[in-house]
């Protein structure tokens, strides 16, 4: 049978996407891969021996090395609710003989689905519905499946997010479907190729980051997979060590497979979420698997450019378990992840010189090895038992053979196209004169949101809007914001100016932009805004509250009520609110209550807010009915404790169920 590709609908119970939030992103990700109280690491010759913090200097280095100072130029997703109604998605489906492959080009090129055909078992994790949830860097994500995580330490922007997507010759005579896009946040283009050969029972991926620039460039990537897990489930590995990341965000090397009394190669032995980062010996073929207790399932491996390898578990407690029920229906098994990545760990970035390229290949597919040797209590033998049965199904010489097969075609112009993405990466083409061979970002992709910083770029001129609308997205490279400097100094090109000398670390003159925008500004909201987040930072909570409720006071006046605002109001909103609390300004946080539309306090964000409000208010009573009542928070944040600190403001008792979404040990 020959390899074939098609489109076809997917139809999933699926809730809304909703608008992007209108509010640049100002304030540093609070990224859940962060270490508490690490001090700046060395800069010492790359190696592995032991530095500064018990860390290996290689890794030590790399955890320092660009952490993001926000997500800037990527706008915050948190439009999402959790209403599901039946909705088609594109799909492009990839198969043979072996397997049956379903990628969604306009989700991020996940592969949602990798069926082994001669056994009809699903080799992946496959989330029966479409439900954002606040995990990715930039807030909606969604689980199941394999994703592809570029930027930085997260979950990539990408994850709801359409790319380009092509026909492409197959290096074996037949054809492969190309995915790619450019990454905002750092600024680099992105292929990743799906090669289906024509006898193959492994899928082969072919990836490739590139740096068009003249700078060296941060980069990140992890290839997560989302596979089923049960009691007998096993995790493999060629390592006998990890490093431990838990949600109390400290990194330690322990053992593999026993620690603190269990074997943590099963997921559900560990009580809370954690990652695993495994130590992969040096020199020895990278791969990770996932086992059931008949020994089947399914293995990833690669070249040795992704030498990282990972195991992320929800772990068997309430915290775990309430999250996998809120990213799926009732009902649904739950699932681990296994993963690859480019450096040991998810919490460092890697240097890429100007005008230089990453690539590898990776393989995906089912493996069977002997049950009582992969769940034996030798893991020699247990991960000996999975390795053999590896280099049987797929042996190493194939991947590298393919690798190089694959390379050649990688600069191969796509054919047919599939799927478009977003029209950025033709904006920066244009604009930097690069060449890319195998991943053109063609003029016609440019939409409205670009269509400004087009004119400023071949003017010099930033144009105004035709209408009275929240201000669209800013751009914040050095290139843009040159421009934005000789640009004239209306209102509008002093706030997008202000956000991107923010963005490169220059407060004081970003607040100066803001400032002289705002003496001229017909609609002061958005600027008075970026002051007010200029002063919660400098740790002047009193200055803040007072900008908030202006920005909130303006805001309200100017929308009227009309639909296109409700985004903009209900994330200022919520701001204001959170700030006016903090600084104990109870009147005017209710006058912002009282000012919300009355569909906006229904939602759950705003809920958790009235019960803060009634509380600082004295009526602790009455606080506690809308715990009682129930809400839920669409976006509330992986790691976040708002509900559990609320809670126990209120009462002595247990945390509801419901609301308990603890990922970390108490105290």
């Amino acid at each position: 049978m020959a390899t074939t590709v098609r489109r076809a609908a997917l139809t999933l119970p699926a809730a809304q996407l909703g608008a992007e939030n209108p509010l640049p992103a100002l304030r540093a990700p609070d990224v859940v891969q962060a270490l508490d109280g690490l001090p700046q690491p060395p800069q010492p010759p790359s190696g592995g021996a032991p530095g500064r913090d018990g860390l290996p200097r290689d890794m030590a280095r790399q955890i320092g090395y660009e952490p993001l100072r926000s997500l800037l130029p990527v706008r915050i997703r948190d439009g999402y609710r959790r209403e599901r109604s039946e909705r088609e998605f594109e799909s492009i489906v990839i198969e043979n003989e072996h397997l049956r492959v379903t990628v969604l080009p306009e989700l991020g090129g996940r592969v949602h689905s990798l069926v082994h055909l001669p056994t009809g078992r699903e080799l992946l994790y496959r989330n029966p519905v479409f439900q954002p949830a606040n995990f990715a860097l930039n807030g909606a994500w969604f689980s199941g499946g394999i994703e592809w995580n570029i930027g930085a330490t997260g979950h990539t922007t990408l994850s709801c997010a359409p790319l380009h997507a092509a026909l492409v010759p197959a290096p074996d005579g037949g054809v492969m479907v190309r995915l790619w896009e450019w990454e905002r946040l750092r600024d680099l283009p992105f292929q990743v190729d799906l090669w289906l050969p024509a006898e193959s029972e492994f899928l082969y991926v072919g990836v490739r980051v590139r740096n068009p620039h003249e700078r060296p460039a941060p980069v990140y990537w992890w290839s997560n997979i989302a596979v089923p897990e049960d009691e007998g489930t096993r995790v493999l590995a060629p390592a006998d060590e990890a490093w431990h990341f838990g949600y109390e965000r400290a990194l330690r090397r322990i053992p593999v497979p026993e620690w603190e009394g269990a074997d943590r190669t099963y997921p559900l032995r560990s009580a809370y979420p954690a990652d695993f980062f495994y130590e992969v010996e040096p020199g020895a073929r990278p791969w990770i698997a996932s086992l059931d207790a008949a020994g089947q399932g399914l293995a990833q491996t690669s070249t040795g450019r992704l030498r990282g390898r990972k195991l992320f578990v929800w772990g068997a407690g309430g915290g775990g378990r309430r999250w996998q029920e809120w990213l799926t229906e009732p009902g649904t098994g739950g699932y681990a992840e296994i993963q690859a990545g480019l450096a040991r760990t998810q919490l460092e970035h890697v240097r890429l010189e100007g005008g230089g390229e990453f690539s590898w290949l990776e393989a995906y597919g089912p493996l069977a090895a002997e049950p009582a040797a992969v769940h034996g209590a030798d893991w020699a033998a247990a991960r000996g038992a999975a390795e053999h049965a590896l280099a049987r199904a797929l042996p190493a010489e194939r991947v590298e053979a393919a690798y190089k097969a694959w390379r050649g075609c990688a600069d191969t112009e796509p054919g047919e196209r599939l799927a478009e993405g977003s029209g950025w990466g033709a904006l920066e083409v244009m604009c930097g004169g690069f060449k890319l061979p195998g991943t053109p970002f063609a003029e016609s992709t440019l939409g409205e949101e670009q269509a400004p910083w087009l004119e400023l770029w071949r003017t010099g001129v930033l144009p105004a809007p035709r209408r009275v609308v929240p201000p669209g997205p800013s751009l914040v490279a050095a290139h843009w914001r040159d421009m934005l400097e000789t640009a004239p100094a209306d209102p509008l090109t002093e706030y997008h100016l202000g956000v991107a000398q923010w963005h490169a670390g220059d407060v004081a003159q970003a607040v100066r932009s803001w400032e002289r925008g705002l003496a001229l500004a017909p609609s002061r909201w958005p600027l008075l805004r970026c002051l007010a987040v200029a002063d919660a930072l400098a740790g002047d909570p009193a200055r803040a509250a007072d900008g908030y409720a202006a920005a909130f006071e303006d805001l309200a006046g100017e929308s009227r009520g009309g639909e296109a605002w409700a985004p903009a109001e209900a994330a200022l909103g919520c701001e204001a609110m959170t700030a006016l609390l903090a600084a104990g300004r109870l009147p005017e946080a209710r006058r912002v209550w009282d000012r919300l539309r009355p569909a906006l306090r229904e939602q759950g964000r705003f809920r958790l807010l009235a019960a803060r409000l009634l509380a600082a208010e004295g009526h602790v009573a009455a606080a506690r009915r809308v715990f009682e009542d129930g809400f839920e928070i669409p976006d509330l944040r992986e790691g976040e404790e708002t509900l559990s600190e609320a809670w126990s403001a209120l009462t002595d008792h247990p945390l509801p169920p419901r609301y308990d979404f603890r990922m970390r040990p108490p105290g």
